[in-house]
């Protein structure tokens, strides 16, 4: 699983999607490995830039911000990403939405 997480300074998740000029990925099979950082070109004044964060994360199944909104949350399902919103620090992020997942796994009837 490919995961990325829309930070200002690669240690918090700390941004609405739209603000994202930066987002770290990472993936998951077992263990959380990191894979790079990726530049998003946002404009600082504009509005509804969320499908700029979702079009570079278009390789990623999972996209972790502050916020979106409800535009992002389309753009995102028409690109097959899921939209989770968390804050905090990265790595704790990261393991709260792994350790949910691995727990839904188990728990599915």
């Amino acid at each position: 699983m490919r995961l990325a997480v829309v930070s200002s300074d690669g240690k918090n998740v700390d941004l609405h999607l739209g603000k994202g000029r930066n987002v770290f990925v990472y993936d998951y099979d077992g263990e959380l490995t990191f894979v790079e950082e990726r530049k998003v070109e946002i404009a600082e004044d504009a509005k509804h830039q969320g499908g700029k964060v979702i079009k570079t994360c278009g390789d990623c199944d999972v996209l972790i911000a502050v916020q979106y909104g409800f535009k992002s949350k389309i753009k995102a399902e028409d690109a097959n990403i899921k939209l989770v919103m968390d804050e905090g620090p990265v790595d704790e992020v990261l393991k709260r939405y792994v350790d949910h997942v691995e727990f839904m796994s188990k728990n599915i009837m």
